[in-house]
């Protein structure tokens, strides 16, 4: 069984405005929103959260740390391919992009703390030892930023699920930034 790509027009009710929002904002409509909107709940749980992932305390390249470590760890090219992009255009430093790629430790002590705490609350199901934990705050971030990378593992553990079970396919428009 396959799952329906949307469109705007053929969406259930409750996808369309999150449909048409997502469209005006990105200038096309993702092939994966066209696949969750078969689920209003899930197309509005994601795009929701993703947004108030953003206004987090965490600055906009751990925002994408956090990010692109769920998007290797569960092998998600859509958004490795969509979150490349992200980084690309806040000018990120091309080493930092293939390492998070590449699923390999960060040349930045700070942002690597962070990679390593994701990897740490996934591997112990979000109960990390205490020593991870020091070694997160020790770093410069805060009991803040812990919760805040909770939400974000959330957030991406739905899109990357959600996308792989519909074997969303990837967008031209993301193409360059393919894995």
């Amino acid at each position: 069984m396959s799952f329906v790509q949307h469109t705007v027009e053929s969406a259930p009710a409750g996808s369309r405005r999150f449909m048409t929002v997502t469209a005006d904002r990105l200038g096309y409509l993702p092939a994966a929103i066209g696949l969750l909107a078969e689920s209003p709940h899930l197309l509005e749980g994601f795009l929701k959260l993703s947004a108030l992932f953003e206004t987090t305390s965490l600055a906009q390249v751990e925002r994408e740390v956090v990010i692109m470590t769920m998007a290797t760890r569960n092998d998600c090219h859509i958004c490795i391919a969509m979150h490349t992009r992200k980084l690309t255009d806040i000018d990120a430093e091309p080493e930092l992009i293939a390492a998070l790629r590449e699923d390999r430790a960060l040349a930045d002590p700070h942002l690597d703390a962070l990679r390593r705490f994701v990897l740490e609350l996934l591997a112990s199901r979000g109960a990390p030892s205490d020593e991870s934990l020091r070694d997160f705050l020790g770093a410069g971030y805060t009991t803040q930023n812990a919760l805040e990378v909770v939400l974000g593992i959330g957030t991406y553990t739905m899109s990357t699920f959600a996308n792989r079970l519909t074997k969303a396919p990837l967008d031209d428009q993301l193409a360059l930034f393919a894995a």
